[in-house]
C-alpha cells in the first residue's frame, strides 16, 4: 500500500529583516515515496508573507507571482548555470534527506485497534445501526468496508475521512445501515499497511449492546455490594470478640 502524499518543511534560509520588513528563502520536498521521479523540490521567495517567485523542478523553471517576481523568473530562466543548480537540489538535497526520513521514520507502522458496535438511528427507519470504530492506527492511509456473509456490502454504508488524533495516530468511523436478517454474518474488514493480511471483527448480535454494558454494570455493583457485606460482617465479629461481658443480677 502505497503511502499518502507529504510535504516536509526542509529548512528556511538566507532570512532578512529590518524596519519590521521580513525577505526569506523556502525550500521544501514534496514526495510519496524513495523514488526521484516522485519528488518535487520547491524553492519559494517570500517578502512579507507574499510569495514573490519560485523554482518547482516538476516545472524545470521558475514562475513570477507578482510584476517584479516575474522580471526575476525571467531573469533566472535565462541563466543555464542557475537552472542547473536549482534543478540539482532535487537530488543533491531532497532524494538525500528523504532517504533518512523513510528509513528513521516514513516507514514505521501501527496496527488499528477495531471495535464493533451497534447503535440506535436518530430518526431513521433502520432498526439498529452498526458502527465500527478503527483507531489507533499510523500511517494515515486505510481501508475500511463492510462484508455480510463474506460478500462487499456498498449501499447504507457512511465511512468518515481519516482523522488526526493529535498525537500522530489517526481514526475513522464506518456505519452500516442494519436490519437483523436470520443467520446472516456481518463483519467489518480492514486492510492497512501494518497489517500482513485483513482485519476482519464479525459482529456478534446474541446480545445487543446496551444490555451488554447493563449487564456489566449490574454484575459490577453485586460484586461491590458482596464485598461490603463481607468486610462489615468481618468488622462486626471482631468487635463482638473483643468485648467482656459482664453478668447482670
Amino acid at each position: 500500500m502505497a503511502p499518502s502524499l507529504l510535504c516536509w518543511l526542509l529548512v528556511i534560509i538566507t532570512v532578512h529583516s529590518a524596519d519590521g520588513f521580513l525577505n526569506y528563502r523556502l525550500s521544501r520536498c514534496v514526495f510519496n515515496s524513495t523514488d526521484l521521479n516522485d519528488i518535487e523540490f520547491i524553492r519559494s521567495y517570500i517578502y512579507n508573507k507574499l510569495e514573490i517567485f519560485r523554482f518547482s523542478s516538476s516545472l524545470g523553471r521558475f514562475v513570477g507571482y507578482t510584476e517584479y517576481g516575474v522580471k526575476q523568473a525571467e531573469y533566472r530562466n535565462n541563466n543555464p548555470s542557475i537552472i542547473g543548480s536549482a534543478k540539482a537540489q532535487k537530488e543533491a538535497y531532497c532524494q538525500h534527506n528523504i532517504g533518512n526520513w523513510y528509513q528513521n521514520m516514513l516507514d514505521k507502522s501501527v496496527a488499528p485497534t477495531v471495535r464493533l458496535f451497534s447503535t440506535a438511528p436518530s430518526g431513521g427507519h433502520h432498526p439498529s445501526m452498526l458502527v465500527c470504530r478503527v483507531y489507533d492506527f499510523y500511517p494515515k492511509t486505510i481501508k475500511v468496508r463492510w462484508l455480510r456473509d463474506g460478500q462487499e456490502v456498498t449501499s447504507d454504508v457512511t465511512t468518515t475521512d481519516e482523522m488526526e488524533d493529535g498525537d500522530w495516530y489517526y481514526q475513522v468511523h464506518s456505519t452500516l445501515e442494519y436490519t437483523p436478517r436470520s443467520g446472516e454474518q456481518i463483519s467489518c474488514r480492514v486492510e492497512h499497511v501494518s497489517l500482513k493480511e485483513p482485519l476482519i471483527t464479525d459482529w456478534d448480535p446474541s446480545m445487543p449492546e446496551s444490555e451488554r454494558n447493563k449487564l456489566a454494570i449490574g454484575a459490577s455493583g453485586l460484586i461491590l455490594g458482596l464485598i461490603l457485606s463481607l468486610a462489615g460482617f468481618i468488622y462486626y465479629k471482631r468487635k463482638v470478640k473483643g468485648r467482656i461481658l459482664v453478668p447482670t443480677s
